[in-house]
């Protein structure tokens, strides 16, 4: 298994952009890549992810306004967020997936101020 440091949340306006980092411990050629987040009192959910070969599929509520991505030689995969609302809020979190096992970063906390 990986294990997966997830940075760049903060606190930003309506409208604005951040863009989280997920560092991963070993490399993550072969593993299909994630990005999950939970708000309050609400199941977690998948906002994006990413194939091994580069095929990306995205949460309706996000398309068009976030990009995942993955440099695999950084073993770096990372998701640009735009015009950013305020139902963005939660704490995100990256997910490697590999056939036999699953393994999940701490989450990073993002907000987003209306």
């Amino acid at each position: 298994q990986v294990q997966l440091v997830e940075s760049g949340g903060g606190l930003v306006q309506a409208g604005g952009s951040l863009r989280l980092s997920c560092a991963a411990s070993g490399s993550i050629f072969s593993f299909k890549m994630g990005w999950y987040r939970q708000a309050p009192e609400k199941q977690r959910e998948l906002v994006a992810s990413i194939s091994n070969t580069g095929r990306t599929n995205y949460a309706d509520s996000v398309k068009g306004r976030f990009t995942i991505s993955r440099v695999n030689a950084k073993n770096t995969v990372y998701l640009q967020m735009n015009s950013m609302k305020p139902e963005d809020t939660a704490v995100y979190y990256c997910n490697a997936d590999a056939i036999s096992w699953s393994s999940w970063g701490q989450g990073t906390q993002v907000a987003v101020s209306s």
